[in-house]
């Protein structure tokens, strides 16, 4: 069997933006911490993987279904925010500039890599924007992916796909950098692409 601590540093490292030496780091932290700390570490990653589930309606990560951004009544329910992840969620709500409802793809289109529009939810947003009787049918849809190819890509897919559905469609503002990340930006820049958003 591998030693216990290269093997805990090669699980770590496993994790994105961790390398080695970080992971090194980490791992003798972690061996240098109480007991109980890294049992409740652990537990929790346990409760993450057992109980996170996808929202039904938006598609995050979740424990309730629905989750409780799209369970708050008090959100406009006609206006659907379009993003790439689950902590893309949390950079625009944080701030508290927009309160309408989200859907998460899960990813952005990326021929290169193999990502088509069956890969990611897209199919999920289509059948959100006829209404039902539960919730009233949407009258705007803001794409909020980054402005990198795949970003920029993904928003032409769905805008092409919504336009005939009557839907409007808008893409939020430049204040975001070309190449930048949502989880990145501070509140003020996501705040001003959010007011600029523009008709695509």
């Amino acid at each position: 069997m591998a030693d216990p601590i290269r093997r805990l540093v090669q699980e770590l490292a496993r994790l994105p933006g961790i390398g080695e030496k970080t992971a090194t780091r980490l791992a003798f932290h972690l061996i240098r911490t109480q007991r109980q700390h890294v049992r409740d570490l652990a537990q929790a990653l346990l409760d993450v993987t057992d109980k996170i589930r996808l929202c039904s309606t938006c598609m995050t990560m979740t424990e309730a279904d629905p989750c409780l951004t799209c369970a708050d009544d008090r959100r406009e329910t006609d206006v659907i925010c379009v993003i790439a992840s689950p902590s893309d969620l949390i950079a625009i709500d944080r701030g508290g500039h927009y309160r309408g409802r989200f859907h998460v793809l899960h990813g952005l289109l990326s021929p290169l890599e193999g990502i088509g529009p069956d890969d990611i939810r897209i199919a999920e947003l289509i059948r959100r924007l006829g209404g039902s009787d539960t919730q009233p049918a949407v009258r705007e849809v803001i794409i909020a992916t980054s402005p990198s190819v795949d970003g920029e890509a993904t928003a032409m897919y769905i805008a092409k796909t919504i336009k005939p559905l009557g839907v409007r469609v808008s893409r939020i503002a430049t204040g975001l950098p070309v190449g930048g990340e949502l989880e990145y930006s501070d509140q003020a820049t996501i705040a001003r692409a959010l007011a600029g958003r523009a008709s695509m």
